[in-house]
């Protein structure tokens, strides 16, 4: 690549000056047909993206207050849904994918929504009562603005890329990649291809702890590598990962984030998920990082697998333009593709995170740390009491 450099404060210096140019990474995807690397390096400064799909790791931690006379809550319930209170007497995390126990449609994905919508919550908790803590039962309607925290905490969120899902058994299986149909008859998908924000930044030069992020509408913050991150995955020439690769544990406010960017989602038979908007902007600092923001869908490819067999062997690759056209060439046929997360609230994510990052409202810094350059993801052994391996 060639010479063209810029650093972070003189960026940030052209964003304060009003002189920064600012692209949705499908806008520069699209300059990327008719200019060069270097060209693009010159002229764009900040590049930004967005996703908004399906995030089950994702999760709420809440402070509620201490009521008078005060309860250590040890079991607690929120709208009839679990959540774990082994935290601190009045402090719980509600999961997205915990499920009411008399209703599979319902579970803490629709709380966490309601909650960020502003709507009332019925909080029920019992405990053993203790000296200092005397109270045994509280049953109460809380509210956002009624309790003193509501922290978005993610361990696992915003997938680099994702294999796309087919069944080639009998029978049709209902899975978090949604319904697949017997005998390969479709297949799912789930990105927002060139604006998707790991694979503008592929080997996360400019994303890591401590990095701001667009999170279901609030300015976040990366708090370390997502759950089951992993760098030893396959890439292709524009060293985009063939599969599932690198993801982010995200946290924020969640009294600031608006249901616009947050949705509760059944998945048929799979259980409850949270859809999310995430969204980075990227610094055009050099033509290294020019050249992965003008990716195109064309230049991203994912693994096919068989989500039928155990181990989801791969079938085929495919890129996501192929995906995206609504069909693809599957063992000799014809077979319909459908993605499962929302391209148009992507794009209006990233649009949105540009007008921020030209209103100087969404900060640009370099990450405070790092995520791992060598990472791989081990499968559970199963043990017997002695140690041994079934």
């Amino acid at each position: 690549m060639g010479q063209t450099k810029k650093s972070w404060d003189e960026i940030n210096a052209r964003i304060a000056a009003g002189s920064a140019v600012v692209a949705t990474a499908e806008e520069v995807a699209e300059m990327g047909k008719e200019l060069s690397t270097s060209e693009i390096a010159g002229k764009v400064d900040v590049v930004t993206t967005g996703t908004f799909g399906a995030m089950c790791s994702s999760g709420l931690f809440i402070n509620f207050g201490h009521p008078e006379p005060a309860i250590r809550m040890e079991r607690l319930t929120l709208d009839g849904v679990n959540a774990y209170g082994g935290i601190a007497a009045v402090d719980a995390y509600l999961g997205a994918t915990e499920v009411h126990p008399d209703d599979p449609r319902f579970g803490g994905a629709q709380v966490i929504e309601r909650l960020i919508d502003g709507q009332e919550v019925l909080l029920r908790a019992s405990a053993k009562g203790t000296d200092c803590y005397p109270r045994k039962e509280i049953e109460t309607l809380i509210r956002k603005d009624r309790v003193n925290e509501l922290i978005l905490c993610n361990p696992r969120n915003a997938y680099q890329n994702y294999p796309a899902a087919t069944n080639s058994t009998h029978k049709t299986l209902h899975t978090y990649m949604g319904t697949l149909l017997p005998t390969c008859l479709n297949v799912n998908y789930s990105t927002s291809g060139c604006l998707s924000p790991l694979l503008n930044d592929p080997y996360l030069r400019t994303i890591g702890v401590g990095s701001p992020v667009f999170l279901a509408g609030a300015t976040g913050s990366v708090a370390w590598n997502g759950t089951q991150f992993n760098t030893s995955k396959p890439r292709n020439d524009r060293g985009v990962p063939l599969s599932n690769a690198a993801t982010l544990m995200l946290v924020g406010n969640a009294k600031e984030m608006s249901a616009e960017w947050l949705r509760a989602a059944y998945f048929e038979l799979y259980g409850t998920t949270l859809y999310l908007g995430v969204g980075f902007a990227i610094p055009v600092l050099d033509e290294d990082l020019a050249y992965r923001v003008s990716i195109r869908n064309e230049n991203i490819e994912t693994t096919v697998c068989d989500y039928g067999i155990d181990g989801h062997p791969a079938l085929r690759i495919a890129n996501y333009a192929e995906l995206m056209s609504g069909s693809i060439e599957l063992r000799g046929k014809k077979v319909r593709t459908a993605p499962l997360s929302s391209l148009r609230k992507a794009r209006e994510l990233a649009q949105e995170l540009k007008r921020r990052v030209i209103a100087g409202s969404f900060p640009l810094s370099p990450p405070a740390r790092a995520l791992p350059e060598h990472s791989s993801v081990r499968g559970l052994e199963i043990v017997d009491a002695r140690g041994r391996k079934a």
